[in-house]
Formats: C-alpha cells, structure tokens, sequence
C-alpha cells in the first residue's frame, strides 16, 4: 500500500545528494533527548518521554518546537532501586495513549548488566508526578539470556497486547499482556529478532496495510560521535512474526533493512518510535552531535510501492 504523506508541521532539512539519507527535520526549543517515545494527545499536542531521572518529559504544540515538561517520576521510584543501584535514571520508555489513559512502559538497569527490569505506570493526563506504578512486568537475571530493556507495546488486530523488548545478548523477545492489567499474561517468551548475539535492540512494531513492521537499532549506542547506531525493518503478516527483510532474510537470522544511519555531523540515530500523526507517519529517534549531544530527530516516514518504508 503506497501512502501519500504531507508534512505540514515540520520542515525537513533537505539532505545534499552526497547522503543517502535525509537529515533530521527542523526542532528547537529543548532537544536534548535520548531514546525517546511520543505519543499525539487528544488537544493536538505532543508528548515524549525519555530516558533520564525519573523518565523526562516535554511537550510540543506543533512537532518543532519543544519544552521541557519535569519527569513523569519527580519523587523517585524506590521499586527501581535493586536493578539501577538506587539511582534516578530510568531507559528506554514507551509511550502510547488508550482509552483515555496514558501507559508508560519504561526500564530500569545498569550499563552492561541483564539484571534488568520493565515497570508499567498509568496517568490519566500523561503530566509530570500524575503517573500511578502499577507493577512489574517482566525482570530479566544475569542467568537469563535476554535483557528486559527497550519495552514497546503492540496492540494486533485482535485486540492481543503483546510487548517486545531486547537489548544485546540473545537478541529482540516478546511477551504476551493481559489488556486488562498491561501486566504480563503468561510464561512464555518469544524470540522476533537477533544477530547471533551481535549489537540489537529498541524495536518499534507498527501495523501498515497488510504487513506488522519491525522497527530495531543495529550496532553501537551510546558513545557519542563515534556511535553507529543504524535504524533497520523487518516485516511480517503477524505481529509475533516471522519477520524478515527486503531480501527475505529473517530478523531472527540477522537480517534487517536498513532506512538510516549516520551520515556528516549525524551520527548514531536510532532507538526509533512511529508516530501515526494526522498529516503522516513520523519517525522520532535520536542522533548525536559532533560534540557528543544526544538531540531529537524526527522525519517522515513513507511506504514505497513494494511495502517497505523509507524515510523523507
């Protein structure tokens, strides 16, 4: 399915034909983000969280300008403390809006560690301190062979709640979620996507026409300019997969295609999140500066006639 996409609130910068991709599009205000997650609110208006102490937040009123809008946790949470050795900050949240209520799925780590945990927290207006912890949903041990990081909620078109996650180790997994609760439904792990314990994380998996897309990050995080975070896809006709790329090689094979990267002063976008907005979908991630900055990205996202997304 080929979608006609119009950008109406944000410019995009356009990118020399030396680059293979387009560069973020036009953002100020307060841009300073790592792994961030949005979600559009029913007044217009946007919402993004982000790594950082007790979960940052910040607003916009037309997906450009930004402002920083306090952490969804401004007192703390002491449930977190055994997996962050008591400190604040808190990864890789995941934002949706349903049925009136905000769900904050978010995680709680050290940097090189698997004794991992993902925590859910509702708000019925998304705001700073409004935000009720309603449990854990999943931990992961140094014995396990999965990282409980990088949650991202699904909804299929059943109805089912699924929530995959992954970081390094044996790759992408997901879980079944009782809609009901967003708390865990059963016992069983699915693993949707991996390198053979190669650089894998953050996937984003949104429903497109007849296909569920595989949004994950390729590569290195968090070292600045010398990141090479790389934005790849996968697709598949179920959301539990199996997912494979544009050669037909699956995701769980090491396969992915890639639709960004780094490139000039550009350097390691990833940890990416599509955003159904009114005028197109969009793609928010993350990229470093020259000077090592983490800044927000955002582009739009487009189908070609083969089904397979490409950004502009």
């Amino acid at each position: 399915m080929v979608v006609l996409l119009v950008s109406l609130a944000l410019t995009v910068v356009a990118a020399p034909a030396a680059f293979a991709y387009p560069l973020p599009g036009k953002v100020t205000g307060d841009v300073g983000v790592h792994d961030p997650t949005v979600v559009k609110r029913p007044d217009g208006s946007y919402l993004v969280a982000h790594t950082g102490n007790g979960i940052a937040l910040k607003t916009s009123t037309d997906r450009t300008a930004f402002r920083n809008a306090g952490a969804a946790f401004p007192n703390g949470t002491s449930w977190a403390n055994p997996y962050t050795n008591n400190s604040r900050n808190l990864w890789a949240p995941d934002l949706s809006y349903r049925d009136g209520q905000y769900y904050l799925y978010y995680s709680a780590s050290t940097f090189g560690s698997n004794r991992s945990a993902i925590f859910l927290a509702t708000s019925p207006s998304g705001n700073s301190g409004t935000w009720t912890h309603r449990g854990l949903v999943l931990e992961s041990r140094t014995s396990d062979n999965f990282n409980a990081i990088d949650p991202d909620l699904a909804v299929d078109d059943q109805g089912r709640w699924w929530l995959s996650f992954g970081s390094f180790w044996s790759g992408i997994k997901m879980i079944a979620l009782d809609p009901a609760t967003g708390l865990r439904a059963d016992s069983t792990v699915r693993s949707i996507a991996g390198r053979n314990g190669g650089a894998i994380e953050a996937p984003n998996i949104v429903k497109r026409g007849n296909y569920y897309y595989l949004f994950v990050s390729f590569d290195q995080c968090c070292q600045g300019a010398a990141s090479t975070y790389r934005v790849m896809v996968g697709r598949s006709t179920s959301v539990t997969g199996p997912y494979a790329d544009r050669n037909g090689t699956a995701l769980t094979s090491g396969g992915g295609t890639e639709i960004l990267a780094g490139q000039g002063s550009v350097h390691g976008t990833g940890h990416q999140d599509v955003l159904a907005d009114s005028d197109s979908d969009v793609l928010f991630y993350h990229y470093y500066a020259d000077n090592g900055a983490s800044l927000l990205g955002i582009n739009l996202l487009a189908i070609d006639s083969a089904g397979w997304p490409y950004l502009h």
